[in-house]
């Protein structure tokens, strides 16, 4: 079965070309007048543009984003272990059909004896989704256009049988690297009595540089950020909901955030991005596109921060060691796992 993938020369380059004036707001910080808007489809398409880092680690780059995680990254984040406090980041594994999910593990039993026993695991379906805690390839997994992230094809991906290049197992050394979690229930105004954000909430660039400010932490290249919106949290206290009903999350506009840091992944309580979204189907959801896309930042979907939000909260400290290995599956479009913090 062939592996080499099929790629295109320039990135998205069959778009109308930019303005050169525009490629100066990514050098320095701009300010609330300056900030561009994601909020229409030819916003979305200029970001896709604007944003992206095809070639800037060569042509055949695997990691995207995760480029930014050095030697010297992975020493800073061990250092800021002083508590030896570990916390999981992922949920329990969902094993029954739920109105948020779609698949669930299909676990059975098949041997038991006096030596001792075994069992098989199998998901119904695709771990991607709104359920399982899991993290998407940078590559092949989502596309715009029939391209993905670096240029690789769809042809490409047809032709091997399996994600030819960007694939999870381009993470197969695992993830280490300093995690900064975004707490959206300490936003003004965006929290409910209970505890969570309400359903179709936005998390804004501009909510992200507040957060900053309340928990007193900066995200600087390499960084891993992760958003609790307390999902979770809602999903016990009231049952499960059709996506349909609404997600809070990120809004297409952190896509500049993350180029202005550098940030390496991003992750979420649910899927990342915010649903109601406003953009049209073809354009599906946006952040998602931006991200692995536009700009080779891979992501974790379907996390458990309620446990990690407690701790950071009690510490006063929202930055921590985060490792995360996914499983050694060549040409994988991505993995479940199961992250750790640790403080």
């Amino acid at each position: 079965m062939p592996r080499t993938a099929r790629r295109v020369s320039t990135p998205l380059s069959h778009r109308a070309p930019l303005a050169l004036a525009l490629v100066a707001m990514l050098v320095a910080p701009a300010s609330a007048q300056e900030r561009p808007e994601i909020r229409t489809k030819a916003d979305f398409l200029r970001a896709m543009e604007e944003l992206s880092n095809w070639g800037r680690w060569g042509s055949d780059d695997e990691l995207g984003a995760a480029n930014f995680i050095t030697p010297a990254k992975r020493r800073e984040a061990a250092a800021l272990v002083t508590e030896g406090i570990s916390i999981s980041l992922a949920h329990d594994v969902i094993e029954e059909d739920a109105v948020d999910g779609g698949t669930y593990l299909d676990r059975e039993v098949t041997r038991v004896g006096a030596s001792g026993a075994a069992d098989r695991y199998q998901y119904t379906g695709t771990y991607h989704g709104t359920i399982h805690s899991h993290l998407d390839s940078v590559a092949c997994h989502v596309m715009f256009e029939g391209q993905g992230y670096n240029g690789y094809t769809q042809a490409s991906i047809e032709e091997a049988g399996l994600c030819p290049q960007g694939s999870i197992h381009a993470l197969r050394d695992g993830i280490v690297t300093r995690g900064v979690l975004f707490d959206a229930t300490l936003l003004p105004g965006k929290v409910t009595p209970e505890g969570w954000v309400p359903l179709g909430t936005e998390i804004t660039w501009a909510d992200l540089e507040e957060l900053e400010r309340i928990q007193g932490v900066e995200v600087s290249e390499g960084d891993v950020i992760l958003l609790y919106t307390g999902r979770w949290k809602r999903r016990a206290a009231l049952g499960a909901w059709p996506t349909s009903e609404g997600v809070a999350g990120f809004q297409a506009d952190v896509a500049y955030f993350l180029k202005e840091r550098g940030v390496a992944f991003i992750g979420h309580d649910m899927f990342n991005d915010v649903s109601p979204h406003g953009f049209p189907p073809d354009v599906g959801l946006p952040l998602h596109r931006l991200a692995l896309v536009s700009l080779g930042v891979s992501i974790f979907d379907n996390l458990d921060f309620e446990r990690l939000a407690e701790e950071a909260k009690r510490l006063g400290r929202y930055e921590f060691m985060f490792t995360a290995a996914p499983l050694r599956i060549r040409g994988g479009m991505g993995s479940p796992l199961n992250p750790i913090a640790t403080f």
